[in-house]
């Protein structure tokens, strides 16, 4: 869940924007997806054992959810509104 308090993401937010200013406009997966694992794998340092591992994979699993929750899905009923829906056929 990426809903933490207010006063959780403060110390954060920069950061993440400083991050998102070194990533291309352009043909930024790679350097997101090297982000991302760099953090796990800091994360993972800390301590490896299976709980960690499965809640940095849960962590992973339910933002990637969560974002299409939020993103993907409303971004695809648009465009089904727009040009039609494949399935009502």
């Amino acid at each position: 869940m990426p809903y933490i308090k207010p006063a959780d993401r403060k110390p954060l937010d920069p950061l993440i924007a400083q991050l998102v200013k070194l990533l291309p406009e352009k043909d930024f997966a790679g350097g997101l997806n090297y982000v991302v694992s760099r953090l796990c794998a800091e994360l993972l340092a800390r301590e490896k054992n299976y709980a960690r591992i499965n809640e940095i994979t849960g962590a992973l699993e339910c933002a990637k959810l969560e974002f299409y929750r939020r993103v993907a899905a409303p971004y695809e009923d648009k465009k089904i509104a727009e040009n039609g829906d494949v399935y009502g056929l």
